[in-house]
């Protein structure tokens, strides 16, 4: 989800990721690019009938330059540039926070940043992860990948070693609890408040089901 200069809300008193080089700015506009045709695309067309052939004249690009930067089509919906703010906010929460309220700064703050910065492309990915299954099972490798780094922020924080299976566990709860927070939200036509879905949904896994 990242590779923005400062924190997308704006806050100064949030860490922002380290300033992008040169090259990494390079290869950042590329990756817009690409993900931008491919959804204007998706919108004409629709998910089956767009090409990579199609995303890569698109995007003033060679195929090849497409897949250098995603594996899969799958993976050109699912992408955003949020990882990297999520690992600087929770790295920046205070030493003594608890993981969950750490990992809650993190979450809501990049999915407000998303929100307010790229509503329209949050809300296609999220349609079309509940209409192509494909898109859905990638969807669960991609939060598997940003659950591995968030971890790894929050076992340097705790005095842990990176692969601390406890840390492992608890990451891996809070982003697959995420995905279905996102699906919920998508089958409900966007029409919640995702942010307060989040909240909701940590709340859940702080407290466990209460029963009616």
């Amino acid at each position: 989800m990242a590779a923005t200069t400062r924190s997308p809300s704006g806050d100064p008193a949030t860490a922002a990721p380290p300033r992008l080089g040169l090259r990494e700015r390079k290869k950042l506009r590329t990756r817009t690019a690409i993900r931008r045709a491919t959804f204007r695309l998706i919108t004409a067309h629709g998910y089956e009938a767009t090409t990579v052939e199609q995303i890569a004249e698109a995007a003033d690009v060679s195929p090849s330059t497409v897949f250098r930067y995603f594996p899969a089509k799958e993976d050109i919906v699912l992408a955003d540039e949020y990882d990297r703010v999520m690992e600087a906010v929770l790295r920046a929460r205070p030493a003594a926070e608890p993981p969950l309220e750490s990992l809650r700064a993190a979450l809501t703050e990049a999915f407000a940043a998303m929100l307010a910065q790229e509503p329209e492309e949050m809300r296609q990915r999220s349609r079309l992860i509940v209409e192509v299954p494909a898109l859905r099972a990638r969807m669960t490798g991609t939060m598997a990948e940003t659950a591995l780094l968030l971890a790894r922020a929050i076992a340097e924080r705790a005095g842990r070693e990176p692969d601390d299976l406890d840390v492992r566990v608890f990451t891996a709860a809070v982003m697959g609890a995420l995905r279905e927070a996102l699906i919920h939200w998508a089958e409900r036509d966007q029409q919640d408040d995702l942010v307060a879905l989040v909240h909701r949904t940590l709340d859940t896994l702080q407290g466990g089901l209460r029963l009616q």
